[in-house]
C-alpha cells in the first residue's frame, strides 16, 4: 500500500489593519476566503475539526449527504487553497486540516488597532 501526502503551501498572512501589506499576502489572504466562500465547504472544515482526524472522500460525502463527485470537487478547491491535507493510500483519498495554514488563517482575522 502507498501513502503519500501532499500539502499546499500558500504564502500568507499578514493581520489585518497590519502597517503593510504586499500585493502577494493580499493575493493569498483573498485566495482562503474565497475557498470559504460557499457554505459546504465551511461544513467540510467543521466536519473534520470536530472528527479530529483525517477521512475519506466517501464519508464525508456520506456524513453531509452530499454526492461523491460533489464532495469531491469541494475538497479539490480546499486542498488547493491549502486548509487541507491529502493523502493518498490506494485508490482512496483522505482529507484533514492542515492547522498550519489554519493558525494563519486566525492571525488574519486578528486585527490591529
Amino acid at each position: 500500500m502507498t501513502e503519500r501526502t501532499l500539502t499546499v503551501q500558500t504564502e500568507c498572512c499578514m493581520p489585518l489593519g497590519s502597517t503593510t501589506i504586499t500585493d502577494a499576502e493580499a493575493a493569498s489572504t483573498a485566495e482562503l476566503f474565497k475557498a470559504l466562500a460557499h457554505p459546504l465547504r465551511v461544513k467540510i472544515l467543521n466536519l473534520l475539526a470536530v472528527n479530529g482526524a483525517e477521512m475519506c472522500v466517501l464519508d464525508i460525502a456520506t456524513t453531509l449527504e452530499l454526492p461523491q463527485p460533489n464532495a469531491s470537487h469541494h475538497l479539490k478547491l480546499l486542498s488547493r487553497a491549502g486548509l487541507l491535507t491529502r493523502r493518498q493510500c490506494g485508490t482512496w483519498a483522505y482529507f484533514g486540516l492542515n492547522h498550519e495554514v489554519l493558525e494563519q488563517l486566525s492571525a488574519v482575522t486578528r486585527v490591529e488597532a
